[in-house]
């Protein structure tokens, strides 16, 4: 959520003394601040930039010590030294899904790269295109949504919009029903040292539009440390409909972490399916805001990992007006000495009467070494209400494997079923027929998930 920005006390002292302790409250975010900073252009998204860099100067990397992060230590992301790297260095590789062959926008190292891209046979009323080739009259538009959502002040987010030199935008008309979904792709390709990118993203879908998104981050580098600092902005508009499909697939050393901040109107519709494999540690923030009554909301998340992976899922649904509905599913599989979190909020306030609200985590633990770590939430002072929110973490049973091996099924395969299962629950929810296929080969081509 949005983070509250105090500037330090200012001390009687000289101006250098002066600069680093309110403008460079910490030094390494500062200097990722200088790798990711953009000068010599002028305009509105020039000072949109100067903006967020004035508030990563006044933040600092969040710490255990803060409630938010308390589960998540970044100290190993400040031990990288991490540059930009904007050379194509190879030609990276991607499974182009078949629905959305001529309807893709591809982004490497967060520079769009037109030569993988395919935007075609779109029907009218429809912008699919990075922010620098979208027409002037759309640019002048698309200052009204770039860095508008809330949480905007959050410092990874900040830090994202000071670096920004391009976006993906999608942009839906009024009434308009896209039947074909629109592929986001972003890889991240790695040198010799770490290097740090900043996708970003823009969805405008307007009043009685509808549109299905697949938004993909991935790496096929596993030994390569690199970061990735995403941040996805959907604005809803009245009895709109967005189906919004989010899979990262980062590399085994990498560090990610992203932002989705979705503001809903009246009567409109979301559906988000998050979908986490990759990452060293990566961390998702999940934001809904509901500006208008009567919205539908459907979070479906899945987190697989293994190793010393740290994956960390953070959402938070702001129900401000009556007759909301929101559910809410998300698992974790768990295995080796791998941690997984989960905290949901949801918010209910006094004018939000005759809200709906939803929400379950479900944890397996495949290993006895295996960490989770939840906290479902509802705080709610408005009193006509129906919400409910709960938690389970188990283990596989010895009597569903049992069953299994005394139908001539061995204990390995046994357990691989038991898995895929858990795990299609949530798959099978996604919208696109090869993604679901392609996410489910790869939950069961994943390594073991129970050495210790």
């Amino acid at each position: 959520m949005t983070i509250q920005v105090s500037p330090s006390p200012i001390p009687n002292s000289d101006a250098d003394s002066l600069t680093a302790t309110v403008l460079d409250k910490d030094d390494y975010l500062t200097n990722l601040l200088n790798q990711v900073a953009v000068s010599n252009t002028q305009g509105w998204l020039q000072n949109l930039r100067e903006s967020a860099a004035n508030l990563v100067r006044h933040s600092s990397i969040p710490k255990t010590r803060e409630e938010e992060w308390r589960f998540t230590d970044l100290s190993s992301l400040r031990q990288v030294q991490f540059h930009v790297e904007t050379a194509n260095l190879t030609s990276p590789q991607f499974e182009i899904l078949p629905e959305a062959a001529n309807s893709r926008l591809v982004f490497v190292n967060g520079v769009y790269a037109p030569g993988l891209s395919a935007v075609a046979d779109l029907p009218l009323g429809v912008v699919v295109s990075n922010l620098a080739g979208l027409p002037v009259a759309e640019q002048e538009a698309v200052q009204q949504y770039l860095a508008q959502a809330e949480g905007a002040q959050e410092v990874f987010t900040a830090l994202n919009t000071a670096g920004i030199t391009d976006a993906a935008v999608v942009w839906v008309k009024k009434n308009v029903v896209v039947e074909t979904p629109i592929h986001l792709v972003f890889i991240a390709v790695t040198g010799e040292s770490a290097t740090i990118s900043q996708p970003r993203c823009l969805v405008v879908a307007e009043s009685g539009s509808q549109v299905t998104l697949v938004e993909e981050y991935r790496n096929r580098t596993e030994q390569k440390v690199y970061l990735t600092n995403a941040v996805t902005e959907i604005w809803i508009g009245e009895n709109a409909e967005v189906s919004h499909t989010r899979v990262e697939q980062e590399g085994r050393e990498a560090f990610h972490i992203g932002k989705s901040a979705i503001a809903q109107a009246r009567d409109s519709r979301y559906t988000c399916h998050a979908i986490t494999f990759g990452g060293k540690l990566s961390r998702h923030n999940l934001e809904i805001l509901q500006t208008g009554e009567q919205t539908q909301t459907t979070l479906n998340g899945l987190t697989m990992i293994s190793g010393r992976q740290l994956a960390d899922t953070h959402s938070a649904i702001a129900l401000n007006y009556p007759y909301g509905t929101s559910k809410q599913l998300h698992k974790c599989i768990v295995g080796d000495r791998a941690h997984a979190v989960f905290n949901g909020k949801v918010f209910v306030p006094k004018p939000a009467q005759l809200t709906d609200a939803a929400q379950l985590n479900r944890n397996l633990l495949l290993s006895s070494k295996a960490r989770v770590d939840t906290k479902p939430q509802l705080e709610i002072t408005a009193d006509n209400v129906k919400c409910a929110h709960g938690a389970t973490v188990s283990q596989l049973e010895d009597d569903e494997i049992f069953y299994l091996q005394s139908r001539g099924i061995d204990e390995n395969d046994a357990r691989k079923l038991l898995i895929n299962a858990f795990a299609a629950e949530i798959i099978n929810q996604i919208p696109i027929p090869s993604l679901r296929e392609l996410l489910l080969n790869t939950v069961n081509s994943l390594k073991s998930l129970t050495n210790e």
